[in-house]
């Protein structure tokens, strides 16, 4: 066997990333003896508790397990309790990468100077999958190898014989490198960082099912791309929208295009290609809350957290939390369109709708409702309206309000009608109110509307406007 580098071993997981229950029923989930010795199991694992930790278990009042879930729940974004509950264990319970997460920052690389002494790479596929044609295996390794090649001075060139930098299987359970897979779900892949021997390596996990583009099973195209990334000395980023972030999230492959952080990550390592397309589109930068000049797509509320959209992401956010979680709209809603011109939760159906152009997706829970997508005629909007800016539902007169251009429009939700005598307009709900209305949502019986960068604190049983907040009112600057 190949020398293995025991320091280093990257692996990408199939996790899903949702941390609370949808059911409004469900009861809280009681912590048994055995879920307190899975949580320091995987905090020895993942956040080094060590032994020594716990023998300095009461010096000076020092509680090492309760600042280790401390530091869990803060890389999370969860309620910071510092004890073994329940949001906590499931978060734990998901299947995830085998890097300790004191490992990761907004790019990482491997350390240790581990990267390639040549910019001229090869590689090598040793065995297919059944799951794809050998034409869709090929063509996937070697879109993978160009996403890195594109930003780089780096070349790839295939071997059918011999031993190449970048040796390519799949295989099952035990392998030969002293890491097994797990079987179906859980660990889809992992590579070796860049050294002699076995480094540079990747291996997926048979007994997945990988596919070509299909949302059914595993983009090979994505996690080879992923696991390409280690294999070059890239580690996990924090940046829920990098190809390095450690969980899968399905991205077209025939659109995808590197994020700016995974950019930056290689570039670190390689440098910049010097050849450059000057049409080449600029890498997309995942937002950010602290940009006090953010304009938001939506913001709704749903069984009791707070959701604003922007680009093909959302911050969800406990009212008991003051930090707010940032996650693809994919990673949550995986059939819903990439990015989002308004959306709402309806009370009468308990429905979640998200609108993008003339269209609708309805969900239930994380699941397409049948039916949808639809037409936004479902509404009984008027054939000229191409796009809704924002939409709110309102509690007191149980009416869904559309805004469109300077207009809005009121639909029943208990008839399923649109009000007569619509469109109106805005300023006849919001007084003195000129500017389009880019999101609204209510919360403890005010109306907040967002115009631009500026939100507006509204009762609309009165028509007036209380006052004018920032936008981190309620999203707060997560640096």
């Amino acid at each position: 066997m190949r020398s293995l580098n025991l320091c280093i071993f990257l692996s990408l997981t199939a996790a899903v990333v949702y941390s609370l229950p949808l059911d409004r029923e469900q009861p809280p989930q009681q912590i048994t003896h055995k879920d307190e010795e899975f949580a320091e199991s995987y905090l020895k694992s993942f956040f080094n508790l060590t032994k020594e930790h716990e023998r300095s278990f009461g010096r000076q009042g020092v509680n090492p397990m309760a600042e280790k879930l401390r530091d869990m729940q803060r890389f999370f974004g969860l309620n910071i309790t510092g004890s073994v509950d329940a949001d906590t264990m499931q978060m734990m319970k998901k299947a995830r990468c085998g890097v300790p997460d004191t490992q990761v920052a907004r790019f990482s690389t491997s350390g240790g100077d581990l990267k390639w002494q040549t910019t001229a790479l090869t590689y090598r596929i040793l065995n297919y999958t059944p799951d794809m044609s050998r034409a869709e295996v090929d063509d996937s390794m070697e879109k993978a190898l160009n996403v890195w090649a594109r930003v780089t001075p780096l070349t790839f060139r295939r071997m059918e014989r011999g031993t190449a930098d970048i040796m390519i299987s799949f295989a099952r359970r035990s392998h030969g490198d002293s890491y097994p897979f797990d079987g179906p779900q859980g660990t889809l892949a992992h590579a070796f960082a860049p050294s002699t021997g076995i480094g540079g390596d990747a291996h997926f996990d048979e007994d997945e099912d990988f596919t070509y583009r299909s949302t059914s099973g595993y983009v090979l195209f994505l996690v080879a791309a992923h696991e390409f990334g280690h294999s070059l000395g890239l580690g996990h980023s924090r940046d829920p929208g990098a190809l390095m972030y450690s969980n899968y999230v399905y991205k077209n492959p025939d659109t995808f295009q590197l994020p700016l952080d995974d950019v930056n990550g290689i570039q670190s390592l390689y440098g910049p290609n010097g050849n450059v397309n000057p049409n080449e589109p600029t890498p997309p930068k995942t937002p950010n809350s602290c940009d006090a000049t953010m304009v938001l797509d939506a913001v709704i509320t749903l069984r009791g957290e707070m959701f604003f959209f922007k680009g093909s992401f959302f911050w969800r956010k406990h009212p008991q939390n003051p930090r707010a979680r940032q996650s693809l709209i994919s990673s949550f809603w995986p059939n819903a369109p990439e990015k989002v011109d308004a959306a709402f939760e309806s009370h009468q159906t308990d429905q979640v709708y998200l609108f993008k152009g003339r269209q609708v997706w309805a969900f239930s829970g994380y699941d397409l409702v049948s039916g949808f997508p639809r037409n936004i005629d479902y509404f009984g909007l008027p054939r000229n309206v191409n796009k809704i800016n924002a939409a709110l539902y309102d509690t007191d007169t149980h009416r869904t309000l559309f805004f469109v251009g300077d207009q809005y429009y009121s639909y029943d939700e208990a008839r399923r009608t649109m009000d007569a005598g619509f469109p109106k307009s805005i300023e006849t709900l919001l007084p003195g109110h000129t500017s389009k209305v880019t999101a609204g949502f209510q919360y403890r019986s005010y109306t907040y509307i967002y115009s631009g960068s500026n939100m507006l604190e509204y009762s609309l049983r009165t028509g007036k406007l209380i006052r004018v907040l920032r936008n981190d009112y309620f999203l707060p600057c997560a640096n």
